[in-house]
């Protein structure tokens, strides 16, 4: 193989405020990835240096791990590549096999990461809005909701026909029957 030369790549595992925890991506064994990670070693027979940082910053995307190029992967045009959602043991086979053949700049990126590529100026997606249209319509159907139920407050029961507010009509007639 001849000599080797320049470092290998490295990668950086985010373990902080969200990613590696349970609470934020339950059901990851999240110290057995950590240590799978740590134990991929390059075509050369590298160890691939593993770091961890408290916080990347796109906790939405945890687990975080971005794979530095190594010098020769650098000097190829290679650039640092950041993998969100690794969460899977298939992506970390990937990620291994990536960087077995090469990583950045040496080998092309596996297609099974290549939905997971994200980047350190992500931005989290915005909720979808619903169209004005569709608020105006569920604001009017509020409001006559509640000129209804205030309608029905002011009645408190039915009336039958000939009553008004629960008195019979011909009240005076039957005032001057009595008086006769």
């Amino acid at each position: 193989m001849g000599e080797i030369d320049g470092r290998p790549c490295r990668l950086t595992v985010c373990r902080g405020c969200c990613c590696g925890t349970k609470k934020k991506v339950p059901g990851v064994d999240h110290k057995a990835q950590l240590a799978r990670l740590s134990a991929i070693d390059d075509h050369a027979g590298r160890t691939v240096p593993v770091r961890t940082s408290k916080c990347l910053g796109i906790c939405f995307q945890a687990n975080v791990v971005v794979v530095q190029p190594s010098q020769k992967g650098h000097a190829a045009g290679g650039r640092p590549v950041w993998l969100g959602e690794m969460t899977e043991d298939g992506l970390l086979d990937a990620l291994d096999d990536w960087i077995f053949e090469g990583g950045p700049g040496l080998a092309p990126l596996p297609d099974a990461l290549a939905d997971h590529v994200t980047s350190k100026d992500a931005k989290k997606p915005k909720k979808r809005k619903r169209p004005k249209k569709a608020k105006a319509i569920e604001k009017e159907r509020r409001k006559a909701k509640e000129r209804k139920a205030e309608k029905a407050s002011r009645r408190p029961g039915k009336k039958g026909k000939g009553e008004k507010d629960g008195k019979k009509r011909g009240r005076k007639k039957d005032e001057r029957r009595k008086k006769k």
